[in-house]
């Protein structure tokens, strides 16, 4: 583990098939899912229903082994924070070691599974994924740099490029761009949880942006961030994955989402905690909404495209 004074709890009752699926982050798999799915479904490619059904699976297995990966190395500062003492590690229902043993066992699982049901480039880029995110990101950047989720949210940007490749077998402008929706998304996303969940990584000693730099800081870079993803998802409307039910989501959504960060960067401290956050908290619940609407309209108008109706 990451900290020699961790002292891992003791099983308080066996663990139930549901406290193992909890260390693959359900939430976290149905995002991968999704966007993977409409990566694959807006390329410019057939994909068989049982190789698709098998790769979107595969897909999830190695998302989820990310996920263990993580709760295994990150058992220490779980057991601290508000937001994860309940994850199964901290609660005393799984051991680390059991999560170690099940996320590495998956990855090698997806990986290969992968590289059978698709192609080996698709296979590779979960692989790297799961690196990534388990590597760099768990083991490294999230204790030692405040660009953490800038830098991380890459492990969570690539699902819908790896769709796009299982049926095409190759990256392009187009499924760049779904990565990089998701990656720029990310920080404004994480920092304004960071915002209302306080102490949480002061305490777990986690130099997240409003530790190192302090709050007024993280709304201006909450701010700064926006303004570039509003460009980057209203001119992904204009290119083959786009068209006019995109364009139209797009110009809403960050209209929206602008207006919340506006607000967000308008605020002080005093304001803030008078109403408990409240701007913050709405800002935060949007951009999970967000995000799947924004690959929701790509997927209209993947499946309309054949029909006339979608795209430009």
């Amino acid at each position: 583990m990451s900290d020699a004074s961790y002292t891992a709890p003791s099983k308080e009752t066996e663990a139930s098939l549901g406290d193992y699926f909890a260390l693959l982050k359900p939430r976290v798999m149905s995002l991968v899912i999704f966007t993977a799915f409409v990566g694959m479904l807006a390329a410019p490619a057939s994909v068989h229903p049982v190789v698709g059904f098998a790769s979107i699976l595969f897909i999830a297995i190695g998302a989820g082994a990310s996920g263990a990966l993580n709760m295994w190395w990150d058992a220490d500062i779980d057991m601290i924070m508000k937001r994860t003492v309940k994850r199964p590690i901290p609660a005393g229902k799984v051991q680390a070691g059991e999560a170690l043993y099940l996320g590495a066992a998956l990855s090698g699982m997806a990986v290969m599974m992968l590289a059978l049901s698709a192609n080996l480039l698709a296979a590779g880029l979960l692989a790297f994924t799961i690196f990534f995110y388990a590597v760099v990101y768990t083991m490294w950047l999230k204790r030692s740099t405040p660009q953490n989720i800038v830098i991380g949210g890459a492990a969570g940007a690539f699902p819908p490029l790896i769709g796009w490749v299982v049926a095409t077998g190759s990256m392009s402008i187009e499924g760049w761009l779904m990565f990089a929706l998701i990656f720029i998304w990310t920080p404004p996303h994480f920092w304004a949880l960071a915002l209302f969940m306080r102490s949480d990584y002061d305490d777990a000693g986690i130099p997240m942006l409003t530790v190192t730099h302090g709050r007024p800081s993280t709304r201006r870079h909450i701010l700064a961030y926006t303004v570039v993803l509003f460009a980057l998802a209203v001119g992904t409307g204009f290119t083959s994955i786009g068209g006019p039910i995109y364009l139209v989501a797009a110009l809403v959504l960050n209209t929206l989402f602008l207006k919340g960060a506006y607000d967000i960067w308008n605020r002080d401290e005093v304001a803030s905690e008078v109403d408990d956050y409240a701007v913050e908290r709405k800002f935060f619940k949007l951009s999970l909404l967000y995000l799947f609407l924004h690959f929701g309209a790509i997927l209209a108008e993947a499946l309309l495209r054949p029909w006339g109706l979608g795209g430009w």
